[in-house]
């Protein structure tokens, strides 16, 4: 029974032989276009999900890995896209809430927000916050902060992801404060 055929049928095993047969690739290809170990595992993860979830659409007359690694790119290019919209949407809202800085009340407003992420690192994980803070506040590289803190780089990018996810969660109880005191 060719490839095609059972997975289109559904058989699990078949497609456990595909992602284990392919997944790496898959992820080294990724990496080499984005640099970015989280974005690859992210992509490899979807591309996977679309291979499975859209199996009955694949064409027989493809081989697996010529529909793999289109997938794997429409997947890519889908995820970069929604990086940047979202990129655009916190800048937007930034823009939307900041003052002009000679207002008592902007300056008011953006040392309260600069409270605010101070209290919200101090939460942080002891670990978190130091790689947090070498890499916005230093500007130190991933690489960097790896040899320096005896990390992996990869270990490094988790725990500058999950920090900025807790500032983005804690800041963004405060925007609907701030819509009702600074209305636009």
């Amino acid at each position: 029974m060719n490839t095609i055929a059972a997975l289109k049928q559904g058989n699990l095993l078949v497609f456990n032989e595909v992602y284990y047969s392919w997944h790496k690739r898959i992820y080294y290809f990724i990496l080499r276009k984005t640099k970015s170990p989280f974005i690859a595992e992210e992509v490899v993860q979807l591309t996977f999900i679309k291979f499975w979830n859209y199996r009955e659409s694949l064409a027989d007359d493809l081989d697996v890995q010529l529909q793999l690694f289109r997938i794997a790119r429409t997947t890519l290019i889908d995820f970069l896209r929604k990086e940047s919209v979202y990129k655009e949407k916190v800048i937007h809202v930034i823009e939307r809430y900041t003052l002009p800085a000679d207002d008592l009340w902007g300056k008011l407003a953006e040392k309260e927000l600069q409270h605010k992420i101070a209290h919200a690192l101090e939460e942080m994980p002891p670990m978190r916050r130091k790689v947090f803070e070498m890499s916005r506040f230093k500007g130190m590289s991933h690489q960097q902060i790896a040899q320096e803190l005896s990390l992996s780089s990869r270990t490094v990018e988790s725990h500058i992801f999950q920090a900025i996810r807790q500032i983005r969660h804690y800041l963004g109880l405060l925007l609907p404060l701030l819509a009702c005191l600074f209305p636009f």
